[in-house]
């Protein structure tokens, strides 16, 4: 089977400083993501040429498909390589600010402004117990783009949605500058996002 590999990080170390330091980005991408990654192609090797051969979104999307025996190993693994691989390029060094164009719109049709989203999506991403993540998804079901918390790594394709913006709150995201500052670090995480990031797949996942 072909293996999957850490992805290209799309800038330096330190380029998203001062809002998430050079060290925790250097051991969130090479330790974290990398082990995602080793034990995604480890359970895999456990599975029939078929399922090795589907793209990890789909057998996110139907882990139904999956042996029993490795369900849970790719539901973690699986959801972490494709969170973290969506994380790094949902940031960008100067990003931040309010989006433009068919997300903003689609942000004020669901939430009534980008304030609402933005107090909202704080709120419930500091307040995710333990582990997870915070997500701005779109919802194919009824062609709308919503906030959904997940727990540890599963992903929102498991419930049949499409991720598009995600704030990791596992504490090895933050913990080295914020400490159990969480508030502090998702305030911060504003200042890094990558609206063009979030418009592109905003604009795939409509016209999938």
């Amino acid at each position: 089977m072909s293996k999957y590999e850490l992805p290209r990080l799309p800038y330096n170390f330190d380029a998203l400083e001062p809002h998430i330091d050079a060290k925790t980005m250097e051991i969130h991408y090479t330790k974290h993501h990398q082990t995602y990654t080793n034990n995604l192609n480890a359970a895999l090797e456990k599975c029939s040429e078929d399922i090795q051969n589907k793209d990890i979104t789909d057998l996110l999307n139907n882990l139904d498909i999956v042996p029993s025996e490795v369900k849970g190993a790719i539901n973690f693994n699986g959801g972490g390589f494709d969170n973290h691989r969506i994380f790094w390029n949902n940031l960008t060094p100067n990003g931040g600010g309010e989006p433009q164009g068919p997300i903003a719109e689609a942000i004020n049709s669901t939430f009534g402004s980008f304030a609402n989203f933005k107090e909202k999506f704080t709120t419930s991403t500091v307040g995710i117990q333990g582990s997870g993540w915070g997500w701005l998804i779109f919802d194919p079901a009824n062609n709308k783009v919503d906030y959904k918390s997940m727990p540890n790594q599963t992903s929102p394709r498991t419930e049949n949605l499409i991720p598009l913006l995600g704030c990791d709150v596992w504490e090895h995201a933050y913990y080295l500058k914020y400490q159990n500052k969480r508030p502090d670090y998702v305030n911060a995480w504003w200042n890094l996002v990558n609206w063009q990031d979030v418009n592109d797949r905003y604009d795939k996942s409509k016209n999938k």
